[in-house]
């Protein structure tokens, strides 16, 4: 069985969201961030690894008792390329996967984690998965085998890890479709956040 390290993007500036650190925003009793650790855990994801960036102090103190690793990115305001490679650079030599988790996604499913995994396992933890759309557009997280962790490494921080899928062939990866997309979204304006609420 593989073993999946998590990296949980916390390092952004949330510049679309306004002055408040989003990650932190609550949303029915917790902030954001601890509802994607929350659903890390519950899909038997430990000992994930924190890129913090902006408001580091803050981002630590929402998660501070948890099983956690915080790894800082000096970078971060030059986009999540950076923060995608010091998370990856931080990760153990026995990960034989890696998922790249933003942390503006409370929504989602442990069940839908555990799927990514076992599909990923099942191809042998050599090809990229992630969670496709009905019109079957990728989505995040994506979980990444060790053999492209040179290439997020050295990716150039503005553009984050798209331009590697984009380079890929179809046999290297396989996209799951997920039945309940709204679990997919991001919370990327204070708008956002407010829908959700309302649901």
């Amino acid at each position: 069985m593989s073993k999946i390290a998590a990296v949980l993007l916390a390092a952004g500036a949330s510049q679309r969201f306004g002055a408040p650190n989003k990650l932190l925003a609550d949303l029915r009793g917790k902030a954001i961030v601890v509802h994607v650790l929350d659903v890390l855990e519950r899909a038997g994801l430990v000992g994930v690894t924190v890129v913090t960036g902006w408001d580091a102090d803050s981002v630590k103190l929402a998660l501070s008792g948890r099983d956690v690793r915080f790894v800082h990115n000096p970078d971060w305001a030059t986009g999540m390329g950076s923060s995608i490679g010091v998370g990856i650079a931080a990760l153990g030599s026995d990960a034989t996967g890696a998922m790249i988790v933003p942390g503006d996604m409370p929504l989602l499913e442990a069940d839908e984690i555990a799927q990514l995994v076992a599909q990923f396992d099942a191809m042998g933890a050599a090809r990229v998965v992630y969670p496709v759309t009905e019109q079957g557009e990728q989505r995040n997280p994506v979980l990444w085998p060790r053999r492209f962790f040179a290439d997020l490494r050295a990716l150039d921080p503005s553009n984050g890890a798209k331009q590697v899928l984009r380079r890929l062939s179809p046999a290297d990866c396989l996209g799951v479709p997920i039945s309940d997309e709204s679990t997919l979204i991001d919370i990327d304006t204070p708008e956002a956040l407010s829908a959700v609420r309302k649901d």
